[in-house]
């Protein structure tokens, strides 16, 4: 039996066995046409606005870095521009030393992790009865969580310092934790009920099919989804936590139970202040949020940048 070679692909038959919507190769002149594509003037207005927008945003950290290392003669005779003659740590140490930081350390880092997961599960828990649910009235109910926000914090004082007493809790992380997870849950579930509301019924029907209970669905399909979301939502009520100022100053009275921002509004004294202690203390309590948010800077550009991309 005699074979038949196989016909020889030749450049003329090569782009007929190609698909029609195959992307031709990427070569090294390709590649390096496009890495030496000249900006356009959009994209050099847009560098210039971010670089400049980091050097506002590094300033004033620069100055808290020069300034802390002075000593109290130092500061008090030279510019804040100016570097230090000596690095001194008198004001480190002082504040380290006198006001028990790693206390409240751990008190800023347990109310706002607590605060953070607790909101996370409420807000999801809401968002999915009003967002998947369907119940009647979802806009007026979402409204009512998004009012929840606009309440200002000065009217909470007297009913919950109130509640907070009767329950035997003043001077109690727990009274912050409960006060701002109920805060943070109301954003929460504003932002979720609007996200779970656009969901696709038709994977939920499908699962349903499948014999999947709504906890199940939930767990498996919604949340795996949103997850980028949930992310960046724990992030933001971590740190919003951290910063809270004037309920925790109302409810954490005894020692033991400040947060750093507390702490740092005790070195404001009424006739004194030792700036270099306070600039110092300042410098060491935003150390742990820039490190917070080293750890989770990839989450937080997952979780907004997921939405871009289909």
């Amino acid at each position: 039996m005699t074979t038949v070679p196989a016909a020889k692909a030749t450049p003329e038959t090569e782009p007929a066995t190609a698909s029609a919507g195959s992307k031709p190769p990427r070569t090294p002149e390709t590649s390096q046409r496009n890495k030496s594509r000249p900006r356009t003037p959009a994209e050099w207005i847009l560098m210039i606005v971010a670089v400049l927008g980091a050097v506002v945003i590094f300033f004033p950290i620069m100055l808290l870095l020069i300034n802390a290392f002075k000593s109290p003669a130092d500061y008090a005779t030279s510019s804040p521009l100016e570097l230090p003659e000596a690095f001194d740590f008198t004001g480190i140490q002082t504040f380290w030393e006198g006001s028990n930081f790693p206390r409240a350390l751990w008190n800023s880092i347990f109310i706002s992790t607590m605060v953070a997961v607790l909101a996370v599960i409420i807000s999801v828990l809401n968002s999915f009865a009003i967002g998947i649910g369907r119940v009647r009235g979802r806009t007026w109910i979402v409204l009512v969580f998004l009012m929840a926000n606009l309440i200002p914090q000065e009217m909470l004082f007297d009913p919950l310092f109130r509640l907070y007493d009767s329950w035997g809790i003043l001077s109690n992380p727990w009274s912050v934790i409960l006060t701002f997870t109920v805060i943070q849950a109301a954003f929460g579930t504003y932002l979720l009920s609007s996200l779970l509301g656009t969901f696709p019924k038709e994977i939920l029907e499908a699962a349903a099919v499948d014999g999947a209970t709504r906890w199940r669905s939930l767990r498996s399909i919604i949340v795996p989804v949103i997850r980028p979301t949930l992310s960046v939502l724990m992030v933001f009520f971590f740190i919003w936590t951290w910063n809270e100022f004037l309920l925790p100053l109302a409810f954490l009275n005894s020692p033991d139970s400040l947060t750093v921002p507390l702490v740092l509004e005790q070195l404001n004294g009424e006739r004194q202040t030792d700036t270099t202690t306070l600039i110092a203390g300042t410098l060491i309590s935003i150390i742990p949020t820039i490190i917070f948010f080293l750890i989770f800077q990839r989450t937080l550009t997952r979780g907004i940048t997921a939405g871009a991309v289909k």
